[in-house]
């Protein structure tokens, strides 16, 4: 099976493309990246050995796409994953949605020239904010928690957020911007006749993760709080009891494997979340606790100014994967966070190289 992986340098594509040719020598990985994440070209000698074929280019150029052979799977790994990007001063608004939609686009006109599936990997961050900026929450153990005895929209329950939930704006022009990505792929598939299956993932955290506050939080406090450098908790009264899920990548691709695998005219759900849930949720509190005992003592400070987009949980609910795919994560948060923070003992300046 020959499958093209997008974004192939970067810390998802990367351990995508690792845990599938460990899985089986018959995948023929194709990549493809354009290096613009700083700290990408760390993986390139790697996973350029172990590619078929290897190509710099970049998805938004039709051009670079046509020299790609055919590949039986596309899993897109390439994005502008950043909540803040577009409006954060550090990309316009025109490169997030060039990078995100006119990128999937070239996509999915290679699927229907070449007859591959699509395999989008998508986010938690495509759904409504309001109602969960809304919630009402209380705080347990240093972190928030969904009030029970509240009315909860559709959607939501304390096990998290389902796919049933809204995903009408605002939702950050990121969120956005995979909606459309979500929408077109199943536009595509349908069309032209080819399968489309679309993961929305929890944060994904790991060993190698090229940590930023807005991006890779799990691996980005860790490595902060090794290397001293400044750390402070933002919004929501100073505390940090803001709470995020997380996803080890390696643990999508069995799920990855059984959807490549299905055939015919599938049942299965094409839209799933895949998240380690409230068993791998953590708030920033909690993960100073954790790295203060695992790492040692540093200064954090508390600010209340507000981020726009932001919101006290986020958590999947990846029951549906879990009933249809038989699927559920195999790393913990703990087996997730021993690895980041092995990893920063020996990579020293790790933020440096990957802000």
């Amino acid at each position: 099976m020959k499958i093209l992986i997008t974004g192939i340098c970067g810390f998802v594509g990367s351990s995508v493309a690792r845990t599938l040719k460990a899985a089986s020598p018959n995948y023929e990985i194709i990549g493809i990246d354009n290096f613009i994440r700083p700290g990408s070209w760390t993986n390139r000698d790697e996973i350029k050995k172990m590619c078929t074929h290897f190509f710099h280019g970049d998805i938004r150029n039709e051009s670079d796409l046509a020299v790609i052979p055919k590949a039986d799977w596309v899993i897109d790994a390439a994005a502008n994953p950043s909540v803040l990007a577009g409006i954060d001063g550090k990309s316009s608004s025109l490169q997030l949605i060039h990078h995100n939609v006119v990128g999937t686009i070239n996509l999915l006109e290679y699927c229907k020239r070449n007859s591959s599936g699509f395999l989008l990997l998508s986010t938690s961050r495509v759904y409504s904010i309001p109602p969960l900026a809304a919630l009402k929450m209380d705080v347990v153990d240093g972190a928030f928690l969904p009030n029970p005895d509240q009315e909860f929209p559709t959607g939501i329950s304390p096990l998290g957020v389902s796919e049933k939930f809204s995903t009408m704006p605002p939702v950050s022009l990121y969120g956005s911007s995979k909606v459309v990505s979500e929408h077109l792929a199943l536009e595509y598939g349908a069309t032209f006749g080819f399968p489309v299956w679309i993961n929305r993932c929890g944060v994904m955290a790991g060993a190698g993760q090229f940590g930023h506050p807005m991006q890779g939080i799990f691996a980005y406090w860790i490595h902060s709080f090794r290397e001293k450098r400044p750390l402070s908790y933002i919004g929501f009264g100073g505390t940090g009891y803001q709470v995020r899920d997380c996803l080890h990548p390696s643990d999508l691709v069995p799920l990855l494997i059984k959807q490549m695998n299905e055939t015919g005219e599938s049942k299965m759900p094409r839209i799933a979340n895949v998240s380690g849930g409230v068993k791998s949720a953590m708030s920033l509190s909690q993960l100073s606790d954790w790295c203060q005992k695992r790492i040692g003592t540093s200064i954090i400070t508390s600010g209340d100014s507000h981020r726009p987009f932001d919101i006290p949980w986020m958590v999947l609910d990846s029951s549906l994967a879990n009933e249809t795919w038989d699927w559920a994560p195999a790393k913990t948060t703990e087996n997730i966070l021993e690895e980041i923070a092995l990893f920063a003992e020996t990579h020293e300046n790790w933020c440096a190289l990957s802000l």
